[in-house]
């Protein structure tokens, strides 16, 4: 950039800056959401519950299936992300 273009664009700085902030946030909330490590760790702790008799097979089937439909999602995200 020109000297005059960032004295004209001056003002816009804080406006870049949160845009950055926000990004930067997106980008951290995004690859927390598609982390498949929390997801095994609580198909994990369920199978834990289920031996130890803590919930039924009913539950433990139900909660299973959510986690599983997570797990195709992440899956489905990091097939379409380069």
């Amino acid at each position: 950039m020109g000297l005059l273009t960032s004295l004209l664009t001056l003002p816009l700085a804080p406006v870049r800056g949160v845009t950055w902030v926000a990004e930067r946030v997106l980008d951290k909330a995004e690859e927390e959401y598609y982390d498949p490590a929390p997801v095994w760790r609580e198909l994990s702790e369920l199978e834990a519950r289920l031996v130890r008799g803590e919930i039924d097979e009913e539950t433990f089937e139900a909660r299973e299936d959510e986690l599983l439909d997570r797990l195709e999602e992440i899956t489905a995200h990091r097939a379409q992300t380069p």
